[in-house]
């Protein structure tokens, strides 16, 4: 199975890239891809900058990524409540080449924070909003108090209780 993961962060050291590999790597028999937004990087949206850019190749170039994937896996950060600045931007402008931007496919969507609301507000809002965007959302996990569950030099989740909601989203595939 070709699963595409990334971090919906712009982070060089986010904790949501952590959580996202260890995750797509519980999948198995998955070949995965894990991607850095950071190469998708472009103007910030608006409607003045599509009619004067079109459709960037960038933007292009994600949206095939996401179509050629057979399952997705994204672990979102949470700025003040809400999606990063660089993970709103480059799904705004894809969303424009097609609003199905997950184009059926099915997703995992994960999120952490240091804190004990594990990014909670972004994954309610993402799950939430998942419908409208054609993701077919086999479920979702949040991950409080990252550095208290996470061993980040074997990289692994180490709390039992979230181990196991993980496995059990993962075996809704």
């Amino acid at each position: 199975m070709k699963v595409l993961a990334f971090a919906a962060s712009s982070s060089q050291n986010s904790i949501n890239k952590q959580l996202v590999n260890y995750t797509a790597k519980q999948i198995e028999n998955a070949q995965v891809e894990l991607l850095d937004i950071n190469d998708y990087e472009m103007p910030l949206f608006s409607e003045d900058r599509e009619k004067a850019l079109g459709q960037p190749e960038i933007a292009k170039a994600f949206y095939q990524k996401l179509g050629e994937a057979e399952m997705i896996v994204i672990s979102f950060a949470e700025h003040n409540g809400s999606y990063t600045a660089a993970y709103k931007n480059l799904f705004d402008w894809t969303s424009r080449i097609n609003m199905k931007v997950f184009q059926n496919k099915p997703v995992i969507m994960l999120a952490t924070s240091p804190g004990p609301g594990g990014a909670g507000s972004v994954l309610a809002s993402a799950v939430g909003s998942a419908h409208f965007f054609a993701a077919d959302v086999k479920g979702s996990v949040s991950v409080p108090n990252f550095y208290d569950n996470f061993d980040v030099e074997k990289g692994e989740l180490t709390n039992p209780s979230l181990v196991e909601k993980i496995q059990s989203v993962i075996n809704q595939l």
